[in-house]
């Protein structure tokens, strides 16, 4: 009878761990919620200092770099290693490689004080940086759009070039 009550404390004590590293997780979300976005909004005002010129080529910089990244990872991971692992990992290390553009994002988006304390930050130390974000990140996508369709023809090409019809005559 020692069985069946070792695994009744085991569920247990599972469930008072999940409920801890829950309540830890919510925890941290929620002060995360409050602080980064203000942070973020920080660094990129440090990074542009006030200036339009500085603000436009910072935001199409980032925008691009970390929109373009993300998109030749996934690519890449679905082109050659069709695998669940893989593609979870890729779609894990996409996220990780966009969090610049996601966390700009969140200010843009956000409905929170630290989020509108992140967008008052961006309009007076970071003139332009989310507009040209912006376009960096729509540049990247049409440039990723415009390769996969280079490269789409291009198979498309070769397999109606590679096989030769049997009628016609073969040139020596």
């Amino acid at each position: 009878m020692s069985a069946p009550e070792e695994s009744g404390r085991s569920w247990s004590r599972r469930l008072v761990v999940a409920a801890v590293v829950v309540g830890g997780v919510l925890l941290l979300g929620l002060l995360a919620s409050a602080t980064i976005p203000r942070w973020w909004a920080q660094r990129i005002g440090d990074q542009v200092d006030g200036s339009l010129v500085t603000g436009t080529l910072v935001g199409l910089f980032y925008g691009f770099v970390f929109t373009a990244l993300p998109l030749i990872v996934l690519v890449a991971v679905l082109r050659w290693h069709r695998t669940w692992r893989a593609i979870v990992m890729a779609v894990v290390f996409a996220v990780l490689l966009a969090i610049p553009n996601l966390l700009t994002l969140g200010i843009v988006l956000g409905r929170g004080n630290a989020a509108h304390a992140g967008d008052r930050i961006l309009d007076v130390e970071a003139p332009a940086f989310r507009g040209a974000s912006l376009a960096g990140a729509l540049v990247a996508v049409a440039f990723a759009v415009f390769v996969g369709y280079l490269l789409v023809s291009r198979d498309r090409a070769r397999s109606t070039h590679s096989a030769p019809d049997p009628g016609e005559p073969v040139d020596r």
